[in-house]
């Protein structure tokens, strides 16, 4: 990530969904430098008989110590995975223990991820591939930010979220790469900006702010990243391209000069 210029990332947990394989994963993100967040209701593993079952488990026996090392938990409210009322009773507890919410919604269904979101003031929604109208109008005057992850939608054929449409309605949008190994084997911001101009109809200069700003903001780091200001840190990207919006123009290109993590060269 770092050679296609990420300078901050966040990283979730959600492969593992026992107790020992959630927490080594989050202490991986968080020794890696990144942002760990619990995706503790990905799925429900096969030894359990129900989802209620399961989160009976994670709630009591890793959600304390999730806790101590997470930053932010997540949930999958999809079909197959947690309804509305699971959802909701799993990011209550995780609010409860001092964890910033998010909720992957809408990507193959519309289940009742936004409205959970936006009553529950969470940070961010992921995906929202199948949201129709009045998603994007209720995200549209809510606090909530759309995280978009055009490459995944790219990997499963999936319809591409409505990012015009949200944009239009006043929403806040984000911009992400899904890296994983399931969906979205694509660790580049600058692949991601391409498809968000090319396929989703954002500007060159909304895919920026989706990639900076923004994304700063879902990571409750807009105090100090995701602009060039006085007293920000100096996480810098230096373009060897012609123009600044090769970043999305160059497709795959190698835009990535130099990148600066706290004013240092990374390595």
């Amino acid at each position: 990530m770092r050679a296609h210029g990420t300078t901050t990332f966040e990283g979730k947990s959600g492969y593992g969904l026992d107790h020992d394989t959630e927490l080594a994963q989050l202490r991986a993100i968080r020794d890696a430098g990144g942002v760990p967040t619990w995706l503790g209701a990905h799925a429900v593993p096969p030894e359990f008989d129900s989802a209620d079952e399961y989160l009976d488990f994670a709630l009591a026996e890793v959600l304390p110590e999730a806790a101590q090392i997470a930053e932010a938990a997540d949930v999958f409210l999809e079909r197959a995975a947690f309804d509305a009322a699971q959802a909701r009773r799993y990011l209550s507890a995780c609010a409860d223990a001092g964890l910033a919410l998010r909720l992957h919604g809408d990507q193959f269904t519309e289940s009742g991820a936004v409205p959970l979101a936006i009553a529950l003031g969470a940070r961010s929604v992921d995906h929202l591939e199948a949201t129709g109208p009045a998603g994007v109008a209720a995200l549209g005057t809510s606090d909530v930010m759309a995280v978009l992850l055009p490459a995944s939608a790219l990997f499963l054929a999936r319809p591409m979220p409505p990012a015009r449409a949200l944009v239009e309605a006043g929403a806040a949008v984000a911009l992400a790469t899904d890296f994983n190994p399931g969906s979205a084997f694509c660790e580049s911001l600058p692949i991601v900006c391409s498809l968000a101009c090319t396929q989703l109809g954002m500007t060159p200069a909304q895919a920026l702010a989706a990639c900076t700003v923004n994304a700063a903001h879902v990571l409750g780091r807009a105090d100090r990243k995701g602009r060039l200001a006085p007293g920000y840190d100096a996480d810098l990207v230096l373009l060897d391209a012609p123009d600044w919006r090769y970043l999305a123009y160059h497709l795959g290109g190698p835009v990535g000069g130099e990148t600066i993590v706290g004013g240092e060269r990374a390595r």
